[in-house]
């Protein structure tokens, strides 16, 4: 199981739409670069699925283009990467299958030729918050997470070549966390990959080739700790990680009461131990700080200065809230300053998101907005610190981390409970943490959410992250508000968080697919949503 660390839910910086259709689909592409050894002169992208689906919509198009190009997942050329291409001499063809039935929801295939017999066929899915897993290569079923480093050789599948291949990174000082041989027959073409507790440098490359029966090898960078420094990885880090590390919401109350701190404290030394572990700097403040930066400028932006959407559905609903809120009728002012402020944040945010501007997702793009809409109005109408909404954001993390693993904050995989109750339920356990709650009542207003919105379906119409995704972030921070203050009052919950992250795991399965973000159910095919799209 994946072990996920704080980039992981809060993150990455991205450009919008979608977590998962958009930066998930840049990661993929991103590592058949790699693994072809560069920018292909031809690829065929072939998309299953809600892929195919509402790929479009999202982006996903754009964001493979990108990934194959080189772009990082916050370059804002992203939007424009179909010209770039065009000007590289790269000729993308583009295979939309709508009826070949998949294992993943979020799965492509990539097909790189360079016209001189140099082929690459490679299958990818996003598994969520701009995660990707490579699940075959030419053929050769893998498992490729982009956990850690990974070192991937093809080889003849004979005697001597994995003693080489783990000599070589022995010498190298690069110690393995993983290796798995991968073969479709005994003594043919074979693929070791391998996961690293260590950066490796492209000159492990020269010397694993350095061996007549290794045809190639390549290194793809550990996704979420790439922009990080190496460090030294202390003897006793496993000790420190298993000393701080938790799995469910029962493991963490223990944990804050046994080290008599909040959950915010927890999640950061639990980070601190993992980057240990991982031998990267930790650089949280650094990153937050970040994080804080772009959830700033992406919430407050389109209220000065609206734009419509790429999909033409949303653009200029914060300013049009805010200037609702300043008329002459106070009886048509319904909201108090703190719940309008929120919810004008997540509505401004979602606009930024749907024009392919930079947002962070938290847990997802398409949920984005929820978790800024409440810090930055905790900020303006209750006064709290920068370190104050840094400590916020920690405990989102640690709340989202457990749905993560033990659910999902996936769309395709689980509604948009998955992405939208998360984050309300992320947002909750901040308010309640910066509010001095206790660990037990931050749970506690997660649960609340989760109960609130269990079962919410993931219906974007013409598979556009825009609608009803920007009213559900505009709700949803209100309600995370709402559900934090029942929490802060004492009102206990029958049902426990664990128990919750359950249901909504089993709901979120249970859903059939066209609630899932294929757009072919709920609001997505009401007539006025069909006739926008030109018919379902």
């Amino acid at each position: 199981m994946k072990t996920y660390g704080l980039r992981d839910i809060i993150g990455p910086v991205m450009v919008g739409p979608s977590s998962s259709h958009t930066a998930g689909a840049l990661r993929i592409a991103s590592i058949a670069r790699k693994l072809f050894g560069g920018t292909p002169p031809q690829v065929t992208f072939t998309l299953y699925g809600s892929f195919s689906a509402t790929g479009s919509g999202h982006g996903t198009d754009k964001a493979l283009v990108a990934g194959i190009l080189g772009m990082a997942a916050d370059n804002p050329e992203v939007a424009r990467s179909f010209e770039q291409a065009e000007r590289e001499g790269v000729h993308v063809s583009l295979v939309w299958d709508t009826t070949t039935p998949v294992d993943h929801p979020n799965t492509v295939d990539v097909h790189c030729e360079d016209g001189a017999g140099h082929v690459l066929d490679m299958r990818g899915v996003s598994i969520g918050g701009g995660a990707a897993v490579i699940r075959r290569i030419n053929d050769v079923d893998v498992d490729i997470t982009g956990e850690h480093t990974s070192v991937v050789v093809r080889q003849h599948d004979v005697r001597g070549v994995l003693a080489h291949i783990s000599s070589v990174l022995a010498q190298c000082g690069v110690n393995i966390a993983t290796a798995n041989l991968h073969r479709v027959e005994k003594r043919g073409i074979a693929y070791t990959v391998l996961e690293t507790d260590d950066d490796v440098d492209e000159s492990v490359r020269e010397q694993l080739i350095d061996h007549p029966d290794v045809l190639n090898a390549r290194i793809i960078p550990a996704m979420t700790v790439a922009d990080t420094a190496a460090v030294p990885v202390p003897e006793n880090a496993d000790e420190v990680f298993a000393r701080w590390d938790y799995t469910n919401g029962a493991e963490l109350l223990a944990l804050c009461a046994r080290e008599q701190c909040t959950i915010a404290e927890a999640f950061r030394a639990r980070e601190e131990a993992l980057c240990a572990r991982q031998g990267v700097a930790a650089d949280i403040d650094q990153y937050l700080d970040r994080v804080l930066a772009v959830m700033d400028a992406a919430a407050t932006t389109p209220i000065q200065h609206p734009e419509r959407s790429i999909g033409g559905l949303i653009g200029g609903e914060a300013a049009k809230v805010t200037a609702s809120l300043q008329g002459d009728n106070p009886q048509r002012q319904l909201m108090d300053p703190l719940t309008a402020k929120a919810s004008i944040y997540a509505l401004a945010t979602l606009e930024t998101n749907a024009k392919m501007g930079i947002i962070v997702a938290t847990p997802t793009a398409g949920s984005s907005g929820v978790l800024p809409g409440v810090l930055l109005a905790l900020r303006d109408e209750r006064g709290f610190t920068h370190d104050e909404l840094r400590e916020g954001i920690l405990a989102a993390a640690a709340v989202g981390y457990l749905i993560a693993r033990n659910a999902s904050v996936s769309g395709a995989e689980g509604g948009c409970q998955a992405e939208v109750g998360s984050a309300g339920a992320m947002a909750a356990a901040a308010a309640v943490t910066m509010a001095g709650g206790t660990p037990t009542q931050a749970l506690d207003a997660a649960s609340n959410v989760i109960q609130c919105l269990l079962g919410l379906v993931c219906d974007p119409v013409g598979g556009l992250v825009e609608l009803p995704c920007q009213k559900r972030d505009g709700t949803a921070a209100p309600l995370a508000l709402t559900c934090a203050q029942i929490a802060l009052a004492g009102v206990e919950n029958l049902v426990p968080f664990d128990e919750n992250v359950a249901v909504m795991d089993k709901v979120g399965r249970d859903m059939p697919m066209e609630l899932r973000e294929t757009a072919r159910g709920g609001i997505a095919i009401a007539p006025s949503a069909c006739s926008f799209c030109g018919g379902c």
